[in-house]
C-alpha cells in the first residue's frame, strides 16, 4: 500500500482547527501535520512586511522537513499577503483562505454583509478588491475585531471567556432594522467557527454564518486527486514554533477525525 499523502496546516494559532476539522472529514486518508506559529500570534500585531519575512522562510523549513503533497494556509492574514510569494518560492501545492465575501453577496437576501475579520485583514486592498469584483449591489460593513482570535484561542485552551466580551466585539456586524439590516456575516478568521455557538446565541437577531472551511476542503480534495485507503499510518502531528509542548488532546481529537496528535 503507498503511503498516505501528507497535508501540512498551517495558521498563527489554533484557528486553522476549524479547517482541519472539514478537510479530515474530506480526506481521512491523509496524514496531518498541523502547525500552529505561536511564536509570532498574533499576526495582527505585526507589519505586512514582518509577516512575509516571517511566513515564507518558515513555510520552507516545514516543507523541507515534512515533505507534504500539499499545503493550507489555514489563516486570512497569511493568506492574503504571501500566497503569491509562497508560489513563486515553492512548487508544492498551495491552498489559501481568503474572506468569503463572494458566495455571501450572492446568497443575502436582505443586500447587507459584514465581514468580520481581524483589523489586518479587513484593512488590506485585497479585501477591498474582493467587495469591489463581488459584493453584487450589497452593502458590505467590515467589522476589524481586536480581541476575536484571542478570545477563542483562550476559550478553546479551557478557559473562561465571557459572553459580553465576545458580544462586543460582534454587535459592529449588526447594521440596520427590520426588514433592512444584516442577514450574513463572514467569518474572515479562521479562529471565529471555534466560538460559532455563542456567536449564535449572542447574536441580536439570526443571520448565515459564511465559513470558508467546507470549500477549502473541496478544493484540497480536488488537487489531491481520488483518495486512497485510509492507512493505519496516516496519522497526525501538531507543532508549536514556540516548541511548547501541547496539552490540548483531548480537546483537539474532534479536528483531528479522532485522532490523537502526536
Amino acid at each position: 500500500m503507498s503511503a498516505p499523502p501528507t497535508i501540512l496546516v498551517f495558521d498563527s494559532g489554533l484557528g486553522g482547527l476549524t479547517v482541519l476539522r472539514e478537510i479530515v472529514r474530506t480526506r481521512p486518508d491523509a496524514h496531518y501535520v498541523y502547525v500552529a506559529d505561536d511564536a509570532f500570534f498574533p499576526y495582527g500585531h505585526h507589519g505586512e512586511e514582518e509577516i512575509i519575512a516571517r511566513v515564507v522562510p518558515l513555510v520552507g523549513e516545514l516543507i523541507a522537513r515534512h515533505s507534504p503533497a500539499l499545503v493550507v494556509i489555514a489563516c486570512n492574514t497569511a493568506s492574503t499577503l504571501v500566497m503569491s510569494h509562497l508560489r513563486s518560492a515553492y512548487s508544492v501545492p498551495f491552498v489559501g483562505t481568503v474572506p468569503a465575501i463572494k458566495p455571501a453577496c450572492a446568497s443575502s437576501k436582505t443586500k447587507r454583509v459584514s465581514v468580520l475579520g481581524t483589523k489586518g485583514t479587513v484593512k488590506r486592498e485585497y479585501t477591498k478588491r474582493l467587495i469591489d469584483d463581488f459584493a453584487q449591489g450589497c452593502e458590505v460593513t467590515l467589522v476589524g475585531s481586536a480581541e476575536l482570535a484571542s478570545l477563542a484561542e483562550s476559550a478553546l485552551s479551557g478557559n473562561d471567556v465571557r459572553d459580553e466580551d465576545i458580544a462586543a466585539e460582534l454587535a459592529p456586524c449588526f447594521v440596520g432594522n427590520g426588514e433592512d439590516r444584516t442577514d450574513t456575516v463572514v467569518l474572515a478568521c479562521t479562529h471565529y467557527p471555534l466560538l460559532l455557538d455563542r456567536l449564535t446565541r449572542l447574536a441580536p437577531w439570526p443571520v448565515d454564518w459564511i465559513d470558508p472551511a467546507p470549500a477549502i476542503a473541496r478544493r484540497v480534495s480536488d488537487l489531491l486527486g481520488s483518495p486512497g485507503r485510509e492507512s493505519d499510518t496516516a496519522g497526525a502531528e501538531m507543532i508549536f514554533t514556540s516548541q511548547r509542548p501541547h496539552m490540548l488532546s483531548q480537546a483537539l481529537m474532534p479536528f483531528f477525525g479522532g485522532r490523537v496528535p502526536a
